[in-house]
């Protein structure tokens, strides 16, 4: 049984009525399939489709990018990958079953995947718990991305939770700073990683394990700081302005590629990646392959910096640094020490001019 969004309607209509003109045993008996009707029907759909996700603003992307039906992290790992072999726990408390991790090959080439998984069915959902994850999780990911750090081999990150788990034993465990030390660990590895967004990617439950040379993001695919109804809740108390928040925050994949927090988006089929399995497989395979082979002819210093760079440059293209390119650390010259100091000094200069017409007006 297909599931639709609200925002669906026509093309819930039109699935309808094409699946009773594919069935030739219909309520007035057997009759011959009208193919002619069929192909006409078939082509409004696509239309239709076309006119709808052409046009769809943050929260219908939102929407999307949570579908029940869309593709998760364990079906890419189990048609992408061969000879997976997952697994278990962090050597400190125990296992997490809302993250599948495992050494794998593709394409002949050894790797290690890391998918966030949310499950299929509601049981299935519930023992995963939705994909969030707990500290122990992370602890189990920062093993072995270690463990595929010392033996040269490239990570490939699965991306889809609305963030970690906030529960009460989740932060007695430690929260907070397993995602801390997920980050650090991901940022001073020495080989290729890769993170892919294919649902949600929710605050720093997402960020812990996105931390890479590449981030690629499906096309209905959100990366955002906090979900659309909790900024809503923070800044308007009202829940039901998810739609504003949603616009504000700049979730939708166009949107961050423009800001340069992801590298590339990957194209989905009309009417989203659950509509075409085969499809999105296809076109992540092919980027995934691209994403990889840059990174052959560069050492293990190259892929660090690169990531390093990657990150200092984000959101500084107006900044004091000139010359982005060539970013290799954190630290501020004479020069810009400088301009700053002008800057503050030009600053306070008219907020005392401002001041001293104030008090003239007022006296």
């Amino acid at each position: 049984m297909k599931n639709y969004l609200n925002f669906e309607k026509e093309i819930k209509e039109l699935d309808e009525e094409l699946e009773k003109l594919k069935d030739p045993y219909n309520q007035s008996g057997i009759s011959e399939v009208d193919t002619k009707k069929i192909s006409k029907t078939q082509e409004e759909i696509n239309d239709r489709l076309q006119s709808v996700y052409s046009n769809l603003d943050p929260w219908q992307t939102t929407m999307v990018a949570r579908h029940e039906d869309r593709p998760k992290s364990k079906f890419f790992i189990d048609n992408l990958f061969d000879d997976f072999i997952s697994l278990s726990g962090d050597r400190y408390y125990g296992e997490d079953k809302s993250v599948i991790a495992g050494f794998a090959k593709f394409h002949n080439q050894s790797v290690l995947v890391i998918g966030q998984e949310k499950g299929e069915d509601l049981d299935s959902r519930i023992e995963r718990n939705f994909g969030m994850m707990r500290p122990e999780g992370y602890r189990k990911t920062i093993r072995l991305m270690e463990l595929a750090d010392r033996f040269g081999i490239p990570i490939i990150s699965f991306i889809d939770t609305p963030g970690a788990y906030p529960g009460v034993g989740a932060e007695e465990r430690g929260q907070a700073e397993a995602i801390a030390r997920s980050i650090e660990c991901c940022m001073k590895l020495k080989v290729p990683t890769i993170a892919i967004i294919i649902g949600e990617g929710g605050s720093g439950g997402a960020i812990a394990l996105a931390s890479s040379n590449k981030v690629l993001m499906l096309e209905n695919a959100i990366y955002s700081v906090i979900s659309p109804e909790g900024c809503a809740t923070i800044l308007w108390r009202d829940p039901k302005k998810m739609l504003d928040a949603a616009k504000a925050m700049k979730l939708s994949a166009k949107d961050l590629l423009q800001l340069n927090i992801i590298d590339e988006i990957i194209e989905e089929p009309v009417g989203g990646a659950h509509r075409d399995k085969a499809f999105i497989l296809k076109n992540v395979s092919k980027v995934l392959t691209s994403s990889l082979n840059t990174f052959h002819s560069m050492s293990a210093d190259e892929i660090y910096n690169d990531r390093k760079n990657k990150f200092i440059k984000i959101g500084r293209s107006k900044g004091f640094v000139t010359n982005t390119d060539e970013l290799s650390n954190l630290n501020v010259s004479k020069d810009q020490i400088y301009r700053i100091l002008k800057d503050k000094i030009t600053l306070y200069s008219l907020l005392g001019f401002l001041i001293l017409i104030s008090l003239l007006i007022i006296l």
